[in-house]
């Protein structure tokens, strides 16, 4: 019998095969399961073999992210923090002690400013900084104080502080390499701690030249999780011939180019989501331009080049009409779309078009733990004003999306959610704002089999790799995450202080606090 490396056992394993967890082992040698079973897997324990009892651990699949933003993650995380300053004057001295450490002429960035410091104003920002671009972000990131030097620069003002926008500030900061390498390591191992072995990135245009930067860790073998990237058009038209290479630059099992990814409508809460009836509180469907027509000139064209497009979608309206653009793409031979196209978010959805989801195979992109960002009486009050209770029964109707045969996949648009697991549960399963008290639309959540298949198998056939990764069998790739407890039989109560304690990506421990 071949000794393998590595030896799991525990009372709890989810395969990703079956509904329920049940006692076995996993056998890993080199990168791949060479085995996977119900006894306590002895015969395939040698003398080197790290053999780890994990008791009533539960065992899972790594766990994919198939919507994060590293890029915007570095603009939270970039620049001098002004969060513990008292007043403008501080908040200046800060920025400008941080100056002192950068190149001559370098912009100026800092973050964290605390509401009310009105003094920043353009005119004290020039008088400070002068021909050097300088912009104080707010706590939160959703506006910013900045200089004229750095609207030259980057062309956005602090009314336009959003990522779409400040595009040109994102290149800069990515392009800083000394700065960004390093840190895109830490933020793999980041997500490692939080049990992900995948990720799907949201490269804007051509990834501002940081796809060099994944071949050499690639090359290095430095990445502690595979790396799927999407380019979303937003300086740039759409590229395909940008997509052509990259397809064929990454080819191994590390690093993967994964199509194009766009915006369509937006938040219900500003009436930016496009719904197919009217607002209650406006005499609107949808208070943003959307250019359909582009959209599905760009999913079609990169569809005929056999690229998947992932549109993000929140109202019913918005989601039906993407679907009338997935609906025009090619077909298997099972009458489904050929390339694994993807609507991301899916926040208040009409059951009827969750429907045709299912039958094209859409790939459905959720946020599970959206739900922590917002309380109980904030959102139905939302809802309530916006769009009326009746519709509201259609938020987050994850229920319809698998009864309708959709395959159901997670993200977090990190920085804006940061994965865990447990906390998904909690909000999805369970139906519960981060307050608790009763449980909202419990009957659109899924159960915790089905949410956790969703990170895993799903997250994985969203990938096109669910032949090689995200069920435990023998033969496959041996990412692998564990959590300290079994949220089958955890409270609800007590599901958010369960952590992951140990990840592995291609047989190798990349995260362990046991």
């Amino acid at each position: 019998m071949q000794k393998v490396d590595i030896l799991l056992r525990s009372n709890a394993i989810f395969s990703g095969l079956a509904s329920t967890p049940e006692a076995g082992f996993i056998a890993i040698s080199g990168n791949r399961i060479l085995a996977a079973g119900s006894s306590d897997g002895a015969e395939y324990a040698g003398p080197d073999t790290q053999v780890m009892d994990l008791g009533d651990r539960l065992i899972c699949p790594g766990f994919t992210d198939v919507h994060c933003f590293f890029n915007g993650y570095l603009l939270t995380i970039t620049g001098a923090d002004l969060s513990a300053c008292q007043n403008a004057d501080q908040s200046v001295a800060a920025a400008k002690a941080y100056q002192e450490g950068l190149s001559p002429g370098a912009t100026v960035l800092a973050r964290g400013v605390r509401p009310g410091f009105t003094e920043l104003s353009c005119d004290r920002l020039d008088q400070e900084f002068g021909d050097v671009p300088a912009i104080f972000f707010m706590e939160g990131g959703e506006s910013c104080y900045m200089n004229s030097a750095a609207r030259r620069e980057y062309r956005f003002t602090p009314d336009t502080c959003w990522s779409e926008s400040y595009w040109r500030l994102l290149r800069y900061i990515l392009g800083q390499k000394e700065f960004s390498v390093p840190e895109f390591r830490k933020y793999l191992s980041m997500m490692n701690s939080r049990g992900i072995t995948s990720v799907k990135e949201m490269g804007f245009d051509d990834f501002y030249g940081f796809t060099e930067e994944l071949k050499k860790l690639e090359q290095e073998n430095a990445l502690t999780a595979r790396v799927h990237f999407m380019s979303q058009p937003v300086g740039f038209p759409m590229n395909l011939e940008y997509g052509k290479e990259m397809r064929d630059f990454f080819p191994g099992i590390f690093v993967h180019f994964s199509g194009y990814n766009q915006m369509t409508d937006g938040s219900i809460s500003q009436l930016e989501g496009e719904m197919k009836s009217p607002y209650l509180c406006a005499d609107t469907c949808c208070a943003k331009n959307i250019d359909w027509e582009g959209l599905r000139r760009d999913t079609l064209a990169a569809d005929r080049e056999n690229f998947r497009f992932s549109l993000h979608a929140q109202g019913d309206g918005a989601i039906c009409r993407t679907i009338d653009i997935f609906d025009q793409c090619q077909r298997g031979p099972d009458g489904k779309v050929k390339n694994r196209h993807a609507i991301t978010d899916l926040e208040c959805s009409d059951p009827v078009d969750l429907e045709r989801m299912g039958a094209l195979g859409i790939v459905a992109e959720v946020y599970p733990q959206i739900m922590s960002i917002a309380d109980r009486d904030g959102k139905l009050a939302m809802i309530q004003e916006k769009i009326g209770l009746e519709r509201g029964k259609n938020y987050w109707n994850r229920r319809k999306m698998a009864e309708s045969g959709v395959t159901i996949s997670c993200g977090t648009d990190l920085p804006l959610l940061y994965d865990d697991i447990p906390e998904s549960i909690y909000h999805t399963v369970g139906a519960l704002f981060p307050e608790g008290g009763a449980p909202f639309n419990k009957e659109n959540t899924l159960t915790t089999a089905e949410l956790l298949k969703a990170w895993t198998y799903g997250g994985q056939y969203n990938l096109g790799c669910e032949s090689q990764l995200g069920t435990l069998k023998a033969g496959n790739l041996a990412d692998i995450a564990v959590l300290d407890g079994n949220v089958f039989e955890t409270p609800m109560d007590q599901m958010r202080g369960i952590k992951v304690c140990l990840t592995l990506v291609d047989g190798k421990i990349v995260h362990r606090t046991i």
